[in-house]
């Protein structure tokens, strides 16, 4: 069992462009996941927007980012990131959850997810937005 957390941050509309800017600045392996790539467009507008991207290098930097949907509230510099924890075993990923979630405001029930086996997001009672998830190769190809 093993953990990892990462900033994610929140955008709108610049999480490639972000994404980008990070690769040239730490160099690394960019990979972004459109709306469109996992068939979750609520918007035509939206559709190539980043549901999921990171830039991880060998040197050991690893930043993600998302482009928020317009459905869902957003102003620039609030909220302008989550702490990602990303796991391998769902149980482990399940107990950090339900540790967190004491007193928190569950924003994404921990369920299963089109791109995970479990997803949740949550806001403790700091004001922290945390994302949970057990984690997953992504292949395009499957798409």
């Amino acid at each position: 069992m093993s953990i990892t957390t990462v900033a994610h941050l929140n955008l709108r509309g610049d999480a490639r462009a972000a994404l980008e800017l990070y690769r040239s600045v730490f160099g690394g392996d960019l990979v972004a996941v459109t709306y469109r790539d996992a068939h979750s467009v609520t918007e035509p507008d939206e559709a190539d927007w980043v549901m999921w991207g990171e830039v991880r290098s060998d040197a050991g930097f690893h930043v993600m980012a998302y482009d928020v949907p317009s459905a869902r509230p957003w102003s620039r510099g609030e909220d302008p990131f989550f702490v990602s924890v990303r796991g391998t075993d769902p149980a482990e990923v399940t107990t950090y959850w339900e540790r967190l979630s004491e007193g928190a405001t569950v924003v994404v029930p921990l369920a299963p997810a089109g791109w995970s086996p479990l997803y949740g997001m949550l806001t403790d009672r700091f004001g922290v937005t945390w994302v949970l998830d057990v984690a997953v190769a992504y292949d395009p190809a499957a798409q």
